[in-house]
């Protein structure tokens, strides 16, 4: 039988131990299982010209690998080990700021496309837009000719928009129950399936947020052992499941 081997498929995720069930993580140009084997030789000290007496062969660890395309709330809060939070659309009412000519001042929600209300920290005066400081998506630029004054304090009233937001780095690594729901090309689509019962997944290698190319989140992950699996023959590690 042939088992030529190209593979695509969706891969799932759950936190080991919630009262959850597996969630897809979006587009995954690339997931891989790494081998690792440590070696114990024995040489041959019985004759000139050594050679090997004896040899064990042992896995020391399994790596997982995988590269992520969607960017979603949830894989950033997994892979920045932070929480990732729902954000309502609504009005933000004199929110405070301190303003320097020249300076950006990020606004702490998104800002909708309507103009947000600039006023002295007093409630008077309110000042002018592209006089006194320019609108950009995230924020507002103090101009250095308008009326706004360095160090003064301002209030800023606008509509956030709905979004959501991700805390980086809040939460210690987590470890995740990995299932790849598999399809071969290459066997005209049959089923090729991984199940991976403890992995701990680690921190994004990086986070491209300017570039030409499709940004990508590559992590990693070990295997570990998975103590409730057991019987003969079982696995405590993983399952790879082939369609004949």
């Amino acid at each position: 039988m042939d088992y030529s081997y190209i593979g695509s498929g969706k891969v799932y995720l759950k936190q080991v131990g919630s009262a959850a069930g597996l969630i897809e993580v979006g587009n995954v140009s690339a997931l891989s299982f790494n081998v690792t084997e440590d070696t114990k030789e024995l040489k041959d000290y019985t004759q000139p010209g050594g050679g090997t007496y004896n040899e064990v062969k042992r896995i020391s660890s399994v790596e997982m690998s995988m590269t992520m395309h969607d960017l979603s709330p949830e894989n950033l809060a997994r892979v920045l080990y932070g929480t990732a939070s729902a954000i309502t659309s609504g009005a933000v009412t004199d929110e405070s700021h301190t303003a320097y000519k020249g300076g950006f001042i990020p606004l702490n929600f998104i800002p909708t496309a309507a103009a947000p209300v600039v006023k002295h920290t007093s409630g008077t005066p309110t000042y002018v837009e592209n006089t006194d400081y320019e609108v950009r998506p995230g924020g507002i630029v103090i101009l250095q000719g308008g009326a706004i004054a360095d160090a003064q304090v301002i209030k800023i009233s606008y509509t956030k928009a709905a979004a959501n937001a991700v805390e980086a780095l809040t939460n210690s690594g987590q470890e995740y129950e990995v299932f790849f729901d598999g399809l071969n090309e290459a066997r005209s689509g049959k089923s090729s399936t991984v199940y991976a019962y403890r992995v701990k997944i680690g921190a994004a290698q990086n986070m491209s947020l300017i570039g030409d190319d499709y940004a990508a989140l590559e992590v990693t992950g070990k295997l570990l052992k998975d103590t409730t699996k057991s019987g003969a023959g079982i696995s405590q590690y993983f399952k790879v499941a082939i369609e004949t």
